[in-house]
């Protein structure tokens, strides 16, 4: 049984460090995602606030997801990384901002 859990733990290590780019980029697209799309849902599409709430929510909650209106501005948050989308205008979209 030892046996077994140890050998489970290194081959655990052993994808965690093939994938350790990958990894190390997923805490910043979940908050890129969800500011993305939630501009892209309330301000393009016109849909309202609850149900783009709703439309973006996955399954890590995120730590602040904000709407400034006036400026069509999105801020999302999630596992420590910080991200904001804005609507360009009707034919451009929104885009994330650096």
């Amino acid at each position: 049984m030892r046996r077994a859990l140890l050998l489970a733990m290194l081959a655990l290590l052993g994808w965690a460090w093939l994938e350790r780019q990958a990894l190390a980029d997923f805490p910043g697209i979940l908050s890129a995602y969800s500011a993305k799309e939630y501009c892209s849902c309330r301000f393009v599409m016109g849909f309202d606030e609850a149900y783009c709430r709703g439309y973006v929510k996955q399954w890590l909650p995120l730590r602040r997801l904000e709407e400034h209106s006036l400026q069509r501005l999105v801020t999302a948050e999630g596992l420590g990384q910080r991200n904001q989308a804005a609507w360009q205008g009707p034919r451009e979209g929104c885009r994330l901002l650096p």
